[in-house]
């Protein structure tokens, strides 16, 4: 596995506009660790280094600071297909960008792990799994360091409630995966029966979620993959089930209508000797795949 990375974030989320402006930013041959860096991305001093990291983690810039395609496809202004992140294909795709890329990894843990034991987590829960993670690749790293990136990831997800009365609060509003509503805060209680705020990302249907962008996802996940059975589909590593918290119902739904609309292209979703697969007939190219989403 890639090695696990963690913090960088300064506790701050990515804000809906931090991607552009940083896309501008190093589009204009600008560096992060210039001193007029503020000025030009018109952001405090300590927000500069985590727009930085959120770049790298939705890969819109690489490990070398270079602009990604996946990057100009999204935020170019001339060529780009959401600069300002208007379409919620963009913030699907920046979802599957963030748990995938692996540059916070606390993101690719949770969807593809930890989901699989509990869907109603408290803080502590996901505490616990990220240490002994650690400690299982002898990774050390201080509780504190794990609990901000813990806070920073239930930010990123979940809207406030109308109770919540932190700073910064407004800021949370501004989250770039925000819309997705894919986390919910619950009440919970401890074993000594004291109330805990749980949350809860809960498998489902997603019917904002297009079915092309779905089929990027599986291409860019298993660029070679000739077939792909259902079971892996659903609980397979960065696979549409894991990183988007579909219910089987609702990847099924999704791998139906991906038969009706790229039959033409050689994509079939069938079931032979019981085993349900996704299959392709012909070499689909992921980019002309992802186009169909805007």
């Amino acid at each position: 596995m890639n090695k696990l990375l963690f913090s960088g974030h300064d506790s701050f989320i990515c804000k809906h506009f931090w991607l552009k402006k940083g896309y501008d930013f190093v589009n204009e041959g600008n560096s992060f660790r210039e001193e007029k860096a503020v000025i030009k991305l018109g952001v405090g001093k300590n927000m500069v280094s985590a727009v930085h990291y959120w770049m790298k983690g939705f890969s819109v810039i690489d490990t070398k600071n270079q602009l990604t395609g996946i990057g100009r496809f999204i935020f170019d202004d001339k060529k780009g297909e959401d600069p300002y992140i208007e379409n919620i294909a963009t913030v699907w795709l920046l979802h599957y960008l963030l748990v995938s890329n692996n540059h916070s990894s606390l993101y690719n843990i949770f969807f593809n792990e930890f989901r699989r034991q509990r869907m109603e987590f408290s803080r502590e829960h996901l505490l616990a799994f990220v240490t002994k993670r650690l400690q299982e690749d002898e990774i050390k790293l201080s509780t504190t360091t794990i609990n901000n990136d813990i806070a920073v990831f239930i930010r990123t997800y979940i809207k406030p409630s109308s109770k919540d009365t932190r700073e910064g609060i407004e800021e949370d509003f501004s989250s770039v995966l925000v819309d997705l509503q894919l986390m919910e805060q619950i009440e919970g209680r401890d074993y000594e029966n004291k109330r805990v705020d749980y949350f809860k990302i809960e498998s489902g249907l997603r019917y904002d979620l297009p079915t092309g962008l779905l089929l990027f996802t599986i291409l860019d996940a298993r660029p070679n993959s000739k077939s792909i059975s259902f079971k892996d589909l659903h609980i397979g590593k960065n696979m549409p089930g894991s990183i988007f918290a579909l219910s089987r119902e609702g990847l099924f739904a999704k791998l139906e209508q991906i038969k009706k609309d790229y039959k033409s292209q050689g994509v079939t979703f069938s079931e032979n000797a019981g085993v349900q697969e996704l299959q392709f007939k012909k070499t689909l190219d992921k980019m002309e795949v992802l186009n169909d989403c805007y």
